[in-house]
C-alpha cells in the first residue's frame, strides 16, 4: 500500500489524495467562474436605470452645485486609482524575479517614511473634498431658510402621502397633485411635509433629496434653467409601493405659468358630452367624498383638476383611457398598499367605469 502522511498523523493512499485534490480544483474553478459572472453582472447592472432620473444631467443651479461635488470626488478617485496602478505596474516590472536571482528583494516593512506618506496623502485628499462639500452644504442650507430671499418668490407646499404627492400654491389659492408647475428662471421655494410616514422629495435634475417628515416642515428651493418635464421620485423607503411613488416638475416660461394659474383658479370641470355627464353623476355619487375637481379645494385625496392633461396616471401608468379604466377597476393591482377602493367595492359596473373615464379624461386645462 502506497500513500502519504497527513499533518494530523494519519496515512492516506494516493488515490484518495488525488481525488481530494481534484475536488478542490473543481471547487476552486467553480468559485472563480461564479466570481467572474458576478463581476460581469454588476458591470451590466451599472448601466441600467432611467436616463431622466439622473443627477448627472443638471438643469438648475442647485443640481449644478451638487454635480460639481460629484465630479470633484470622481476626479480624486480616478487620480488615486491611476497612481496606484502606475506604482503597481512599476513594482511588478522592476522587482520581478530574474534568471539566476536568489533570495528576496530588500524588505521595507516598518518604514516610518512610507507610513507617514500613505497616512498624510489620504488626509490631504479628504480635506480637498471636505472643504467644498461643507461650504456647499451650509450655503444651500442657509439659502433654504433665507426668509428675505424667499419673500417674493413662488411658494409651493408639498405634502407626501402613501403613495402620491399633494401640491398647494397658497398665494395663488391652487390645490393639485402629482404635476408641479413652476416658472423657469426663478427660484421656487418648497415647504415639505408628510401626512403619514417619512418620504423624501427628490428631483435629480434640479436638486438633491429632502425628507418629508410627519409633523415637521423642511424647506428647500429649486430653479429650472430651461422649460421641460423633470421627473421626481420618493427617495425614502415608505411602503410596498415606494418605487412607484413618482411625480413630475413641469417647468414652463413665466407667461405660460401665469396662464396656468389663471386657468386653475377659474377651472371649468363641466362635462362636455352626454357620457361625460353620466360620468360626472357617478363621480358625485361615489368619488366626491375623496376627490375634488375644481383646482382650489383641498380634498383628502388628489384634486383632479386638469387630470386629462397630466403626464401619468397614478404617477406610473401611461396616460390613456385603457390605463385609467384599469386603475379605477383595481388600484391595488397597480399600486400595492394604496387606499383607493376598487370598482367592486364602490359597486361600479363596466358602464360606470366607461362613463367615469370619459368624464375624467375631459378634465383638461383650457
Amino acid at each position: 500500500m502506497t500513500g502519504c502522511w497527513r499533518q494530523d498523523g494519519q496515512m492516506v493512499d494516493n488515490d484518495t489524495t488525488e481525488k481530494e485534490s481534484g475536488v478542490d480544483g473543481l471547487m476552486s474553478r467553480s468559485m472563480w467562474r461564479s466570481l467572474f459572472l458576478f463581476l460581469v453582472l454588476a458591470l451590466v447592472l451599472t448601466g441600467c436605470g432611467k436616463p431622466y432620473l439622473s443627477a448627472l444631467d443638471p438643469a438648475g443651479p442647485v443640481a449644478e452645485k451638487q454635480f460639481s461635488l460629484i465630479k470633484l470626488s470622481l476626479y480624486i478617485m480616478i487620480g488615486v486609482l491611476a497612481v496606484v496602478m502606475i506604482i503597481y505596474v512599476y513594482v511588478l516590472i522592476k522587482f520581478r524575479q530574474r534568471p539566476g536571482q536568489d533570495g528576496y528583494p530588500e524588505q521595507v516593512e516598518g518604514s516610518h517614511t512610507l507610513e507617514i506618506i500613505w497616512t498624510v496623502i489620504p488626509i490631504i485628499l479628504l480635506i480637498i473634498l471636505a472643504i467644498p462639500t461643507v461650504v456647499t452644504t451650509f450655503s444651500l442650507a442657509e439659502s433654504y431658510s433665507d426668509e428675505e430671499e424667499a419673500g417674493d418668490a413662488l411658494l409651493i407646499k408639498v405634502t407626501a402621502h402613501q403613495y402620491w404627492w399633494e401640491v398647494e400654491y397658497p398665494d395663488q389659492g391652487i390645490v393639485t397633485a402629482q404635476d408641479i408647475y413652476i416658472p423657469t428662471g426663478q427660484r421656487v421655494y418648497f415647504e415639505l411635509t408628510s401626512k403619514d410616514v417619512i418620504h423624501s422629495f427628490w428631483v435629480p435634475s434640479l436638486g438633491g433629496k429632502t425628507d418629508t417628515n410627519p409633523g415637521l416642515t423642511n424647506n428647500m428651493w429649486l430653479k429650472a434653467s430651461e422649460p421641460g418635464v423633470y421627473h421626481g421620485k420618493c427617495a425614502e423607503l415608505c411602503g410596498p409601493s415606494h418605487a412607484l411613488m413618482d411625480f413630475k416638475v413641469i417647468a414652463v416660461e413665466p407667461e405660460q405659468f401665469e396662464q396656468w394659474v389663471a386657468t386653475m383658479t377659474e377651472y371649468d370641470d363641466k362635462p362636455k358630452t352626454a357620457l361625460a355627464e353620466e360620468g360626472r353623476a357617478i363621480f358625485e355619487q361615489s368619488c366626491i367624498a375623496c376627490h375634488a375637481t375644481d383646482g382650489v379645494t383641498k380634498s383628502p385625496y388628489p384634486n383632479l383638476a386638469g387630470f386629462g392633461d397630466r403626464e401619468m396616471i397614478a404617477g406610473i401608468l401611461q396616460h390613456n383611457e385603457e390605463n385609467l379604466a384599469r386603475w379605477i377597476s383595481n388600484p391595488e393591482e397597480v399600486k400595492e398598499g394604496n387606499q383607493m377602493p376598487s370598482a367592486t367595492e364602490l359597486g361600479l359596473s363596466e358602464n360606470d367605469i366607461e362613463a367615469l373615464v370619459e368624464y375624467l379624461m375631459q378634465l383638461k386645462l383650457q
